[in-house]
């Protein structure tokens, strides 16, 4: 009995090789998810894990093997509810960004170090710029992250890399301005990107009066935690988008108040 007991609490410097690795497996799944709704389901799904390891170590056999069928066909429904957080993934891995990332310390830096990196978003020169384009009726599409890595779709549009200000975005915008099609991007009060492609919601009873813009406006924030702010070409009405959820028709005022409500230190 004694050296079974020996042999069942024994712990090799492989069993810790091999817990290392998993826990950085689960924390690297954690991060392409997190931020999305998506997250629930990770969690859902590894509680679930977790409930069979310990129906398993307590021999219950017959609830054992019913969430054991689940779990054998978990690879199946892994790659079905995160079909899309798999192809960002995947074409990261094969782009050119992935291979000439010499910073390898940045794929595993802390959340804590990461939060307290951020810088303020500049909300002034945002709403200035915004009902500055209005007033003209210029169609504009401002997307602004939070906690989910919006890289794939930076890599879809032109980098800019420049500070956030009224000016910068107006010109982006101006409807003979070769950046004005497709989304700007906004991460640390830096617009990093323009004309970057977003996916549009499929929504069967989106209202018919919003156009691409306000559709992609939906799609972005259904898939991330991004907020989304959107200027009509055709009524110049200001519009903001969380969740999926669009708060149409808005007042600077009103603007600014959300803005600082969701995303005054974004994180």
């Amino acid at each position: 009995m004694f050296f079974t007991l020996i042999h069942f609490i024994s712990f090799r410097i492989t069993d810790a090789i091999d817990i290392l690795l998993v826990a950085i497996i689960l924390y690297l799944a954690y991060n392409l998810v997190k931020g999305t709704s998506a997250i629930n389901i990770f969690i859902g799904l590894a509680l679930i894990y977790f409930v069979y390891i310990v129906i398993k170590a307590f021999d219950l056999q017959l609830l054992s093997s019913i969430i054991g069928k689940f779990v054998n066909v978990g690879v199946i429904a892994i790659m079905i509810v995160f079909q899309q957080e798999i192809r960002k993934f995947l074409l990261y891995i094969g782009s050119n960004e992935f291979l000439r990332n010499k910073n390898w310390k940045a794929v595993f830096k802390l959340t804590a170090a990461a939060i307290e990196s951020r810088i303020e978003l500049n909300i002034d020169a945002l709403a200035d710029a915004c009902f500055s384009m209005s007033e003209t009726k210029t169609g504009a599409l401002i997307v602004l992250a939070r906690k989910s890595d919006l890289k794939f779709f930076i890599g879809t549009g032109e980098p800019v890399d420049s500070g956030l200000t009224a000016r910068m975005l107006e010109n982006i915008f101006f409807k003979n301005s070769p950046l004005h099609d497709g989304a700007v991007m906004i991460i640390d009060n830096r617009i990093m990107a323009a004309r970057c492609v977003l996916p549009v919601t499929e929504k069967e009873n989106f209202p018919a009066y919003y156009g691409m813009r306000h559709r992609a406006a939906v799609g972005i924030t259904e898939n991330t935690d991004a907020l989304a702010i959107t200027v009509s070409e055709q009524t110049g009405a200001v519009s903001l988008t969380i969740h999926g959820d669009i708060k149409p028709d808005l007042t600077k005022e009103k603007l600014i108040h959300l803005l600082e409500k969701n995303c005054k230190q974004l994180n």
